[in-house]
């Protein structure tokens, strides 16, 4: 064999060896996706994510969306806003024209920015991008993955769809859909937050009744026995606490079904 043969053979032994990681690869990210939307993160799930990049305690967050392009397209431009933003380590599925990935925030990679490249399915239709929050771990990538999942299902309880959604603006949503990481927070951080002072303060009846009623001051000041200036510095300092505001509706909607959920405790 001539020198430039071998050389040829060289050539072409690795690129086989660099196809045959190229498909590793793809089938590793494939079962981790599935496997991080099914919610299974035990100690294989982190090992296979160890091997894509995703050491550790690692940070992430997800976004979704559908898409007009093919799902293999979709996830192509994914991959290059992260590796054009200086990033490089992302895990992109697919379930049917749903287009979801797993990202790490490297560089400039920001999850608004990252969701830039996902079309919507047609001109016409209102089909947003959904950014799951940024978690940690194995566990984090799961929650945030299914919050922007649940996100894009919930999105179309809304009259008024925007571009991009946030999965932690549409927690009663995503908690009525069986997300049990909005659950978590609407009972342990928002609901929390109403009762921790305890039983003696007022915050907790103080929004309740005026949720209930309403949304009247008057009724509420009625109803509690209290100037309506009471309830207005009531309701601010609740506004304050949990980051919800009980004058505001779709903010109100979110306080409510926390009550509901704490006081069912679910």
């Amino acid at each position: 064999m001539t020198a430039q043969n071998a050389n040829s053979t060289d050539f072409l032994e690795l690129m086989d060896v660099g196809d045959a990681r190229d498909a590793t690869d793809e089938r590793l990210e494939a079962i981790a996706f599935e496997c991080l939307s099914s919610g299974l993160t035990d100690a294989r799930v982190a090992s296979v994510l160890n091997i894509l990049g995703f050491s550790g305690d690692f940070p992430c967050f997800a976004i979704a969306g559908r898409t007009a392009t093919t799902a293999a397209g979709a996830r192509h431009q994914i991959s290059k806003a992260v590796r054009d933003l200086g990033g490089g380590t992302c895990i992109t599925g697919a379930h049917g024209n749903i287009v979801a990935a797993v990202i790490l925030p490297e560089a400039a990679v920001t999850r608004e920015v990252t969701g830039r490249p996902l079309p919507p399915p047609s001109s016409t239709e209102a089909s947003p991008v959904c950014l799951g929050s940024l978690r940690h771990g194995a566990d984090g990538a799961s929650r945030s993955l299914r919050g922007a999942l649940h996100t894009l299902t919930a999105a179309s309880a809304l009259t008024d769809i925007p571009h991009t959604l946030r999965a932690e603006d549409m927690l009663p949503e995503r908690a009525l859909l069986g997300d049990d990481d909005a659950r978590r927070e609407l009972v342990d951080a928002v609901y929390g937050s109403l009762v921790e002072s305890g039983p003696d303060d007022p915050t907790l009846e103080t929004v309740s009744t005026f949720l209930f009623s309403g949304g009247s001051l008057e009724a509420t000041a009625k109803s509690l026995n209290v100037h309506p200036n009471t309830v207005r510095y009531r309701l601010k300092r609740a506004a304050d606490t949990t980051g919800w505001d009980a004058t505001d509706p779709r903010e109100a909607y979110v306080l409510r079904t926390a009550i509901s959920l704490g006081r069912m405790g679910l």
